[in-house]
């Protein structure tokens, strides 16, 4: 049995630990390990030809990013912060609330890369967030604005985790019914989906409360 191939994992560990470029670490290795198993130069490239073939959904980020930076070099932040500047009542609770729901409704219609970090949360739902929040209660601290972004972030997180599951068709669900079934417990996908409903009513009132929480916290720190 040839055991060299498995120098690759090793080229992984030690070009993340010498904080080498993640891809070129991934490349570097994928490709010395094709070489050490025996194929040819060519070969190896068409390996990961076809894997990225077959992942082309991959290439969509670099398309995406490029626009979203352009966004933000003209503007994009400060037209979201003095857009929710300009609603009454506005308050950081109330949006991230609604975002929350907005993200678990569309989660659970199967449109779960309709939010999301890159293009969402950082030029649209923190700036906002943090607009709402300085409108409210005056000026932020440092700290206090990583925090409105921060539960920026996490109401992403959890309204996609716990809306996902909703969808029947998505892989999470795919992957319980496999474990239930081989442990000799057979349920359809749309029997799972509908047991996800209470999870996710649960994690929206639980995230609900946690933002109005700091919401009432950064009230607090200035009365």
């Amino acid at each position: 049995m040839n055991y060299w191939p498995l120098l690759g994992i090793a080229l992984v560990v030690i070009g993340f630990a010498l904080r080498f470029n993640p891809l070129l670490v991934v490349v570097g290795a994928a490709v010395a390990t094709g070489l050490l198993a025996g194929l040819d130069p060519v070969a190896v490239i068409e390996a990961l030809g076809k894997a990225f073939n077959d992942n082309r959904y991959i290439s969509v980020t670099w398309i995406i990013l490029p626009v979203i930076g352009l966004l933000e070099r003209h503007g994009l932040q400060e037209r979201a912060r003095a857009v929710i500047a300009g609603v009454r009542g506005a308050t950081m609770g109330r949006l991230l609330v609604i975002y929350l729901g907005f993200r678990q409704i569309t989660a659970a219609l199967g449109m779960k890369d309709i939010g999301g970090h890159p293009q969402a949360v950082r030029p649209l739902v923190a700036p906002m967030a943090e607009a709402a929040a300085e409108q409210s209660h005056g000026p932020l601290a440092d700290d206090e604005r990583e925090q409105v972004r921060a539960m920026a972030a996490a109401t992403d997180n959890i309204g996609l985790f716990f809306g996902e599951d909703i969808f029947f068709a998505i892989a999470s669900i795919l992957l319980i019914q496999g474990v239930f079934e081989s442990a000799g417990y057979p349920l359809t996908p749309l029997q799972l989906s509908v047991w996800a409903i209470p999870t996710a009513i649960c994690a929206f009132i639980i995230h609900s409360w946690r933002i109005t929480a700091l919401d009432r916290r950064l009230g607090r720190v200035r009365a």
